[in-house]
């Protein structure tokens, strides 16, 4: 009985921490709200396997203990605010949809695809189709820590020689950049449902590590080294070099943001979760604040609105101050009751975060490109 009751009130924290989050006065690295809430928040179902794997046994004993019904009502409240967490991703499509239309204009809805719900309820955590494959830990340079992780679909023909190349034909193809502060995280984390969803379509995706602890400028060096390997070798899956997008969540959308922002040719940014503001003292740009241009490419920036690592104040006035700027759309999804690290999951709202990361593609890329498919 005891077991239960801690089972019950072990869930109901971190369930309440990710309904009603305490705020932190300024975005940062870490935060134990974050740690208690953000994965709960993301995935409740998670946390309703956990609640009835340690309380099913306790209630079918149906004593009339006092324990056993403060046991039972604790676990009533915990699967009210489980259910609650589930329904406040229903929202996502549309604030979405809202976002794009308003850079894009009226034709711009993003298509609905249907969740995988057997992923979603069974396997959230497992992205892998047979129907992609994974060319995995390919150096684009000297050590350890800049490996590159290439996803292609099995049915890709590869062109013969000149049939593909810079001339605005093949499908396109995406970077994407991980989560971690800087500091921790890998190229196996973050965003693998869209990777692959991507590479099933015949995109040419790949996720790329790069040096952690290390200066913001061998960071974004190690960025620009990455986009250049896989430009140079998109060709030979398929791709179109002159169609690139780079993508990221949190450290890695700085580092997205950035890099594009200063001199990296790609077709837009697309930015999860981002950190836009500086990164320690030193020569270079700092952060894409430092570098707003006229010429920035598309933006689509999506970000959640309890998310207590980075405040979605802090990013709208990136938006803000990028969109006085460039000439270009800039569409920003700020999602109701969405934490940090929400492309970590299958979940019903990454689902529809997936359909505008598409749609935005459809929008940007260059007309030859979108007729070669």
């Amino acid at each position: 009985m005891t077991g239960a009751l801690m089972t019950a009130l072990i869930v109901g924290l971190h369930a309440g921490l990710a309904l009603y989050p305490p705020r932190p006065r300024h975005s940062m690295p870490f935060n134990l709200q974050f740690a208690f809430g953000w994965w709960i928040n993301e995935y409740p179902v998670l946390g309703l396997y956990w609640l009835l794997s340690g309380t099913t046994a306790v209630l079918q004993l149906r004593t009339d203990l006092p324990v056993w019904w403060v046991a039972m009502v604790i676990i009533l409240l915990d699967l009210a605010v489980l259910a609650r967490l589930g329904l406040r991703m229903r929202p996502a499509r549309d604030v979405l949809s809202a976002a794009l239309v308003e850079a894009f204009g009226s034709t711009a809805v993003p298509s609905y695809t249907r969740p995988v719900w057997w992923r979603i309820l069974l396997v959230p955590f497992v992205s892998w189709r047979p129907d992609v494959r994974r060319i995995a830990n390919r150096h684009y340079g000297p050590g350890r820590g800049r490996r590159i992780d290439l996803y292609v679909a099995r049915s890709t023909v590869r062109p013969q020689p000149g049939q593909s190349g810079s001339g605005g034909t093949g499908a396109p193809v995406l970077l994407y950049l991980h989560s971690g502060g800087f500091r921790i995280g890998s190229k196996a984390l973050g965003a693998h449902p869209l990777l692959y969803r991507l590479a099933a379509q015949g995109w040419v995706v790949a996720s790329a590590n790069y040096r952690l602890g290390r200066d913001y400028s061998e960071q974004l060096a190690d960025t620009r080294a990455a986009l250049a390997w896989l430009r140079a070798r998109a060709a030979d899956h398929g791709g179109n070099p002159g169609t690139v997008f780079l993508a990221g969540g949190s450290a890695g959308a700085h580092l997205a943001a950035t890099a594009a922002l200063t001199g990296s040719d790609v077709a837009g940014v697309i930015g999860l979760y981002g950190y836009y503001g500086g990164v320690g003292a030193g020569p270079g740009p700092r952060s894409p604040l430092e570098c707003l241009t006229p010429d920035a490419p598309p933006f689509l920036i999506v970000h959640g609105s309890v998310d207590t690592l980075v405040l979605h104040e802090d990013v709208s006035a990136f938006v803000e101050k990028l969109r006085a700027v460039s000439r270009s759309p800039v569409a920003c999804a700020l999602l109701p009751g969405t934490h940090h690290n929400f492309d970590f999951f299958h979940s019903p709202r990454f689902s529809a975060v997936m359909d505008a990361v598409e749609r935005f593609a459809e929008l940007t890329r260059p007309a030859e490109s979108s007729s070669a498919d």
